[in-house]
């Protein structure tokens, strides 16, 4: 290819305007195309961080899936969506790529109100087929000709949202291609008895190769050779069972056709598998066996770290360090977890695929019998640590903010009905960041304090998050502790562990004229507040509640004594913290101003943590002048 007059190489993903000009391309051309999409993602993400291992694994999936579709005509449902941006790049996001994952940027997953092409606001793994289901159902009703495919990852398709999907796709049987990305991770390698099953599948194609050798010796060969064709599409599932393992019958035995599988990075060979498939009138998977990281060597090597990654030098594939000396909250709790399971022997912790993720990495190590991964799984995960409480242990169940959503149920009838042993870690609780709307952690204050009997603490600090544990294990019954994405105030204390008592609050600054009572991550920004406001001549009280629930009702009595009582938390206001202190005021018949802050009514977007916290009035000098406001208007 001709140089410009720069001396650089054109690109041929600058000339593409819509995915439709891939299908002028040879498999060649698209295999170059695949080239160039991996090293923008590199480049790119370099610079901004964002999921790159899962991304890279699935370029020439997504397209050869765009160059045998015609999208958005077509529609291609993410499962998770984590390996979309070559999907992002391929559909009009080129230009505006560098933008990944920044505010007012583009998603780091598909979201609908970004891209047409956006089917479903992917986000939280296994809901993928459901989705898809409901497009092909409603396509066959109103008489619609559109091909309907899903992109799931081996552990995604494990989860039992994706299985109840799969159950009806076999009663249904609509014309449906689930492609399915088979790289022998989630975030972690995968685990369970599937797993095992595409291990196998990859292992051998010894089915498809017998059958395919069998079908074409007897072609054209007389009446009683199509005799035996017919009997061996009536017997299929049968011969099947002659030929291949039972373990490779999963898919089949529901009825749903399974091509063997395909090497995810052979454009060709994707590009044929592909136009089979949609070639069936009914469901069908394609196999497709995929490298996480593959096309770049440090991310192929660590495809954990490369999950979910911040900015890293590309050459090398260094990651930036954190500028903080002090410990992450997910640190902290790690280590707190060692020294209460070096202390009791019946602690133990569970993770639903994220042992890296919730700081659970040394546990594993440490103590791997007290350790369960159960992958992609949080209501199995909650049941089972049910179960380990029923049986005497001390589980402890490590999981982000924005998954417990999905297992709300179990919280509340497997754990908290029955008063179980069981400590349930809230991880990327509040802002999380660069993931944005689907990974927002918002709404856990609010979901957990109005379960009965469950108790709910919010650390806000290194030692806060290390007492919290030692009370929720020494208490008993079951317990939230929720806790944000970031650094620590302080260092890990070397000191033993104090146990709290339910329902009282640690007063940190005295003042008269207003009563600032935060929780967890907003009790630093509330101790800067009053400092600014001090400057000011306005005296502010700062009260840590440390419980969310039972909440301190003598300290929010007491702060009715002041001008102003304000609550801050980093949440969702209805149902939250300052929805309880409200109602306890009321009970009380104690008439006093008051303001409540938290996070707004709204799916907050992708950025930096920091900015999203100070756009939402939650940052240090956001509080303050919130305050400042509300005197203002209770003055005149």
């Amino acid at each position: 290819m001709a140089q410009d007059k720069q001396g650089e190489i054109p690109r041929i993903i600058d000339a593409i305007q819509s995915p439709r000009d891939l299908h002028a391309l040879t498999d060649d051309e698209l295999a170059l195309v695949a080239s160039e999409i991996r090293a923008q993602i590199i480049d790119t993400a370099s610079h901004t961080g964002g999921h790159v291992a899962s991304s890279l694994g699935a370029v020439e999936t997504i397209v050869a899936l765009h160059a045998e579709l015609d999208c958005p005509h077509d529609r291609i449902v993410y499962d998770v969506g984590h390996q979309a941006y070559a999907h992002k790049i391929l559909t009009g996001r080129l230009a505006r790529f560098d933008t990944l994952r920044q505010k007012d940027g583009i998603s780091g997953f598909p979201t609908p109100l970004e891209s047409p092409y956006d089917v479903h606001p992917s986000g939280h793994a296994s809901d993928a087929l459901s989705v898809a289901l409901g497009l092909a159902k409603a396509r066959d009703a109103m008489g619609g000709n559109e091909n309907i495919v899903t992109v799931i990852g081996d552990a995604s398709i494990s989860g039992g949202m994706a299985f109840e999907a799969l159950n009806e796709i076999a009663q249904e049987r609509p014309r449906l291609v689930i492609v399915l990305n088979d790289n022998g991770m989630s975030i972690a390698p995968n685990v369970g008895g599937l797993s095992q099953h595409f291990r196998e599948l990859r292992a051998s194609s010894t089915y498809r190769t017998r059958r395919r050798s069998l079908l074409n010796a007897l072609a054209d060969k007389g009446p009683a050779a199509d005799a035996a064709l017919v009997m061996m599409n009536g017997m299929r599932v049968a011969a099947k069972n002659i030929l291949l393992p039972s373990t490779s019958m999963v898919f089949e035995s529901l009825g749903i056709t399974c091509l063997s599988p395909v090497d995810g990075h052979d454009i060709s060979a994707l590009r044929r598998v592909l136009r089979e498939a949609l070639a069936i009138n009914g469901p069908t998977i394609v196999h497709v066996t995929t490298r996480k990281g593959a096309g770049y060597e440090p991310a192929e090597r660590t495809p954990e770290l490369f999950h979910g990654v911040g900015p890293f030098d590309k050459e090398t594939g260094e990651v930036a360090k954190s500028a903080s000396s002090t410990p992450t909250f997910t640190e902290a709790f790690g280590e707190a977890l060692l020294r209460e399971a070096r202390a009791d022997k019946r602690v133990m912790a569970i993770t639903a695929a994220m042992k890296e993720g919730t700081g659970l990495a040394p546990f594993a190590a440490e103590f791997p019998r007290r350790f369960t991964d159960v992958g992609i799984s949080e209501e199995h995960a909650l049941g089972l640590a049910a179960g380990m409480a029923a049986g005497g242990a001390k589980p402890v169940m490590a999981i982000y903010s924005t998954f417990l959503q999905r297992a709300i149920d179990q919280l509340t009838i497997d754990i908290a009905l029955p008063q179980s042993d069981v400590v349930v870690c809230i991880d990327r609780a509040g802002i999380v960041g660069q993931d944005g709307a689907t990974h927002l952690g918002a709404f856990d204050l609010s979901y957990t304090r109005m379960i009965p009997n469950l108790r709910v603490i919010a650390p806000s600090s290194a030692a806060a998050t290390a007492d919290a544990l030692h009370t929720a294990l020494t208490l008993g019954g079951p317990f939230a502790i929720r806790y944000p994405k970031g650094s620590c105030p302080d260092e890990m204390p070397e000191m033993p562990s104090q146990t709290w008592e339910p329902g009282v609050s640690e007063l940190l600054r005295t003042g008269d004229d207003v009563a600032l009572l935060a929780i967890g991550s907003m009790v630093q920004p509330a101790l800067k507040a009053a400092d600014l406001l001090a400057e000011e001549g306005i005296s502010a009280c700062v009260v840590d509640l440390r419980w969310a629930k039972p909440l301190d009702r003598a300290a929010i009595t007491a702060a009715a004594e002041t001008k102003l009582v304000v609550t801050i938390e980093e949440g969702v206001l209805a149902g939250g913290v300052g929805e309880g202190a409200l109602d306890i005021l009321a009970q009380e018949r104690l008439q006093v101003p008051t303001l409540t802050l938290g996070l707004p009514d709204a799916f907050v977007r992708h950025g930096v943590r920091g900015d999203l916290l100070a756009d939402c009035g939650l940052d240090a000098e956001g509080i303050a002048r919130s305050v400042r406001e509300r005197l203002g208007i209770i003055s005149n």
